[in-house]
């Protein structure tokens, strides 16, 4: 086992960036599981940003519901994460992983067949469980071997995690690419082919990854969940990071509305995405190098939000010059660009902090409940934001609305990140 994951080996080269050197002293299992992200987010994204417009053309569902229908996804996902988080604690990673990944090829079969509202939404449900499952796994793992990462002198933790981050938004960037082609054909052929890819995965991690990983023991212990509602510096951390999350969900709700507006079609999302995930791949490592030696957590969020909250301004503001054509286009660039540099500081943060405020043995369910919240936040605005669309209000205001959130959700960040005031808090 231990050779066949050595394999995974980075490319040399004279002069290696921040990117090859951080990788140069992952374990091979650091690797796998980075690999893994990018998999995920492959398969994944050759769907998912061409959701929208499949249920409210092919469909015929109205914007409420769209809305609904994609905040349920997300909640089936992120809110399900404690679930999966303490199935992770309690049986391992491999056995959950492989789960997982056996229920996202069902659930996006499933979904290429569904015509009806109810088998969407079952579908959805499914692909929304699975990552409920295996997303928890990888994340807790990969958190807890950042801190090992870090403890050996390698350096913060916070660049194995924005590792992560940049393979899966490369995994983000080609999967709209993929689907873009795909739906040449059709929206059901995207579907197929992302199961195929789940399928490669599935397959891959029967013969890859370990049965038993050093240093993780299984917690059977209760009251796991009791601690972890009392704790209030995770739960304001939870809140925060969800009206990012709910930022970041309208990607596939409000964008679409504002690119079809621009250009009478949807056919510049792919590149918008791409640029998004481009963007991530390029420069997560610089920026959280940059944020590691001037930020402490609660900055790097915070400042992350304000970006935010900054990319929605850009729209609001261009909003009532109702540009269109390639000008048209330009707010909605900003919105995206904004939104990424502001989830390049506050997605590697959020996940560092969590291993300092988690019980011990329970970062599997701390990991899964930090989505979990985020879950049902998203849940309830994405409802509220598919209705604001559809209310023929002044053409900024929805978008104003939506810069207030994460601006607003900085006074939610717990106070003072330092290790020794968050097992406190823990305690």
């Amino acid at each position: 086992m231990t050779d066949l994951l050595s394999r995974i080996r980075p490319r040399r080269s004279a002069a290696k960036s921040p990117r090859e050197r951080t990788w140069k002293h992952l374990s091979p299992l650091l690797r796998l599981l980075i690999l893994t992200q990018l998999a995920f987010n492959v398969g994944f994204y050759a769907v998912l940003p061409f959701l929208a417009e499949h249920l409210g053309t092919a469909i015929g569902m109205a914007g409420w519901m769209v809305g609904f229908v994609l905040g349920l996804r997300t909640f089936s996902q992120q809110g399900l994460f404690v679930v999966g988080g303490w199935l992770v604690d309690r049986y391992g990673v491999r056995p959950i992983v492989l789960v997982g990944c056996a229920l996202r090829i069902a659930g996006f079969a499933w979904l290429g067949y569904a015509q009806a509202t109810w088998a969407v939404i079952g579908a959805v449900l499914v692909i929304g469980f699975a990552a409920a499952l295996f997303s928890p796994a990888v994340e807790s793992e990969v958190a807890r071997q950042a801190v090992v990462w870090e403890e050996e002198g390698h350096g913060s933790r916070t660049r194995v995690l924005a590792l992560l981050s940049a393979a899966g938004q490369a995994g983000a960037f080609v999967g709209p690419l993929l689907g873009g082609l795909l739906l040449l054909v059709d929206f059901r052929t995207a579907c197929l082919a992302g199961a195929a890819v789940f399928v490669l995965v599935l397959a891959g991690h029967v013969r890859l990854m370990p049965q038993h990983i050093p240093g993780r023991s299984r917690t059977r212990r209760r009251g796991g969940a009791r601690a972890l509602l009392r704790n209030r510096r995770f739960l304001a951390l939870c809140c925060a990071y969800g009206t990012y999350l709910l930022a970041y969900n309208q990607l596939y709700l409000a964008l679409p509305d504002e690119v079809q507006r621009a250009t009478g079609s949807q056919a510049a999302l792919s590149w918008l995405f791409a640029l998004s995930s481009l963007l991530v791949v390029c420069a997560q490592l610089p920026v959280t190098r940059w944020a590691g030696d001037r930020l402490d957590l609660r900055r790097s969020m915070a400042i992350g939000l304000l970006l935010v909250a900054a990319g929605f301004a850009v729209v609001a503001a261009a909003r009532p010059a109702e540009w269109t054509g390639i000008t048209g286009l330009l707010p909605a660039a900003g919105y995206v660009v904004l939104l990424t540099l502001g989830q390049m500081l506050v997605v590697p943060a959020a996940r560092a902090w969590v291993p300092d405020l988690a019980e011990e043995g329970r970062i599997g369910l701390y990991t899964g409940a930090l989505s979990s919240v985020s879950g049902l936040i998203v849940l309830i605005g994405s409802s509220a934001t598919g209705s604001l669309l559809d209310l023929g209000l002044p053409t900024a205001v929805p978008w104003l609305v939506l810069a207030a959130i994460p601006a607003l959700a900085v006074a939610l960040l717990p106070r003072r990140p330092e290790r020794a005031e968050a097992a406190k808090a823990a305690a």
